[in-house]
């Protein structure tokens, strides 16, 4: 379940590495994880996922977030936005951290 936030970005909960290629023929160009590795058991690993993004086509990049944003996770988002042209999906557990990382920048 992807929900758009605009034109540049759209939040969704957990993806799994079979979903990257469906995201790329979607039009995203990027994947951006705000969830750390291990929050819960049987979450894909973030590297699990970048393996899947580059195998894709696709720049994955890994914000963990646990509590509240911090200013270097606000900088590594500003980065990972410049970095990055076009649509880019950010995930974690329910979409809810990706998007504050996202909103907090506008």
């Amino acid at each position: 379940m992807i929900n758009k936030i605009d034109d540049r970005f759209s939040i969704a909960p957990q993806i799994r590495p079979e979903d990257v290629a469906g995201l790329a023929d979607a039009g995203y160009r990027g994947i951006i994880c705000a969830r750390p590795d291990g929050e819960d058991a049987g979450q894909p690993s973030f590297a699990d996922i970048a393996a899947a993004a580059a195998a894709a086509g696709l720049k994955a990049i890994h914000i963990p977030v646990s509590g509240m944003l911090g200013e270097g996770q606000l900088i590594r988002m500003q980065q990972a936005l410049a970095e990055i042209e076009g649509p880019i999906l950010g995930y974690c557990r329910s979409g809810g951290r990706a998007g504050s990382l996202y909103q907090a920048l506008l």
